[in-house]
């Protein structure tokens, strides 16, 4: 559980009412996304308010009206899942640019330069976001922001998404090491260990 003081609000309206709970601002825009993070951790506390700054806890009756449940897990998980998280000013600029180095990331690994066949370098791609003026939403996913952000720099840069299957053969001997450097740079999509290791 996250410390209430560095918690923020999450907020859902439904039939009328309101309903608030204390959540890390970052687990809960994770939560939300939809990775494997377990509810309780995202909650500063396990209660549903009304008003949360007058610690105002939801009756039992509005919340059965509104969720068909009074647990303040279930209802926990539908206010993330489908309401609005409050973050302050620094959280969501540290949650973008976190974002954004992500999307730098991803970019320089899957995308190359047509002409050359070789990739960007991350600084490249980072500049030509930077004079496109591209805007990274925190709260969406990496994979979602691919795209756009590639169809923006490419007014800048030449840029193309390559995706490309290739078969490696490797002696036993050198197999621990190139197995870390493949699964960095490409996606392991099968893998077959001969006789000789």
């Amino acid at each position: 559980m996250v410390n209430v003081d560095d918690a923020v609000i999450a907020r859902l309206e439904s039939y009328g009412e309101r309903f608030e709970i204390l959540v890390d601002a970052e687990l809960a825009a994770d939560y939300k996304r939809g990775e494997d993070i377990n509810i309780e951790d995202v909650l500063a506390v396990e209660e549903v308010f009304k008003d949360a700054h007058k610690a105002d806890k939801a009756s039992e009756e509005n919340m059965m009206k509104a969720f068909e449940t009074t647990d303040a897990l279930e209802v926990a998980d539908i206010i993330i899942k489908k309401g609005n998280i409050q973050i302050t000013a620094n959280q969501r600029k540290k949650m973008q640019e976190e974002k954004t180095r992500q999307v730098i990331t991803k970019i320089s690994q899957e995308a190359i330069n047509p002409q050359t066949k070789l990739p960007h370098p991350p600084k490249r791609i980072e500049k030509a976001m930077e004079e496109a003026k591209v805007h990274i939403d925190p709260m969406k996913t990496v994979e979602e922001q691919i795209e756009p952000t590639v169809k923006a720099i490419l007014t800048k840069i030449p840029i193309r998404i390559e995706k490309v299957q290739v078969a490696v053969k490797i002696p036993g001997t050198y197999a621990g090491k190139s197995y870390s450097v493949i699964t960095q740079y490409g996606k392991l999509i099968k893998e077959e260990w001969e006789n000789d290791g």
